[in-house]
């Protein structure tokens, strides 16, 4: 992994930064978001609605710019060493600010906790517990009781060692008293295929992620990630309830570079915060599996340090390397 990840910094072509040392950028310059991952995915489609109802917020065009690879760090190096005036902001997803630094044999570029800091949280991404359409497991319980009487015979599949879906897994096993065979996968899409085909029992995701195949049919949905309610399912079991202390939850926020300018911040924070009040924006958020949530610094700094504790927590107690 560390060779791959040296290996798409290279390709990127990454120039160093300039701090500018201006509060703000001139009158009229594009704004950019620069996010770390594949167009049409759940962190693309929330970076491009947010673009689109803060540009007018700001007064100026909001651009998102994909810069993919090296699990949103070829992104994060972009800003962390780019300008400090406020012209570029990070679309920064819970993975790459709070799972991969706590990942043993990782090498980053850059340090999520020092080199960038928190500017606000916009949503969060509720994950959810599913099955194939075909599966015998009805219900979460069903899962729990047959993981309970055979031990390492059901499987979970995920996007990969070290990714949310992975320590999720982790999570639950570790806390509901079971033994689940993890199969990681080259991403959500192929993970999920296989649950859909059966060869794989489970898989904890994202809503964004697989809402279209819950939707279709394909996948049955046993349970929401956390204790809301979701729209749509009623009845529909909450993971904190059947296992208590168990809550599975993402974010997508926006982080600037250090020495970002407090003015900036500022700025973008109570764009962040305008834009979210629009019912427009609101309904298409939750339309992709994301609930919005306006979260200033101070607050979106004290979830980004609690999560990576509890992430750290876990890949620390499951003994996870990222080699």
């Amino acid at each position: 992994m560390r060779r791959l990840l040296g290996l798409a910094l290279l390709g990127a072509g990454l120039l160093p930064g300039i701090a500018l040392g201006q509060a703000a950028p001139p009158a009229g310059e594009t704004l950019r978001i620069i996010a770390g991952f594949s167009p049409g995915g759940t962190s693309d489609i929330m970076a491009r609605l947010m673009a689109e109802a803060m540009a007018p917020v700001l007064g100026q065009r909001v651009l998102v710019e994909n810069r993919t690879g090296a699990n949103g760090f070829i992104a994060a190096e972009a800003v962390a060493r780019g300008p400090v005036d406020g012209s570029v902001v990070f679309q920064c997803p819970m993975g790459t600010m709070t799972i991969s630094p706590e990942l043993p044999g990782l090498t980053l570029p850059v340090d999520p906790g020092q080199d960038l800091i928190p500017v606000a949280n916009a949503t969060l991404s509720r994950y959810g517990v599913a099955v194939g359409a075909r599966s015998p497991y009805r219900s979460l319980q069903d899962v729990l009781a047959e993981g309970r009487k055979r031990p390492g015979a059901l499987s979970y599949a995920s996007a990969g060692g070290g990714s949310a879906q992975h320590l999720s897994g982790e999570r639950l096993s570790r806390m509901a008293g079971l033994q689940l065979l993890h199969v990681p996968y080259r991403g959500a899409a192929p993970a999920m295929l296989d649950v859909i085909a059966g060869r794989a029992d489970l898989i904890i995701s994202n809503l964004g992620d697989m809402i279209r195949q819950v939707e279709g049919g394909e996948l049955r949905l046993l349970a929401v990630g956390d204790s809301g309610e979701l729209e749509g399912y009623p009845g529909l079991a909450k993971l904190p309830e059947v296992v208590p202390g168990l809550e599975v939850v993402g974010w997508f926020g926006f982080c600037g570079p250090r020495g970002m300018a407090p003015e900036a911040v500022a700025r973008w924070s109570g764009a962040v915060r305008t834009a979210l009040e629009n019912p427009e924006l609101r309904k298409k958020l939750l339309g992709n599996g994301l609930t919005p949530l306006f979260e200033d610094q101070a607050a979106f700094g004290a979830r980004m340090a609690r999560d990576r504790r509890l992430w750290g927590e876990t890949i620390r107690a499951a003994g996870i390397r990222a080699d």
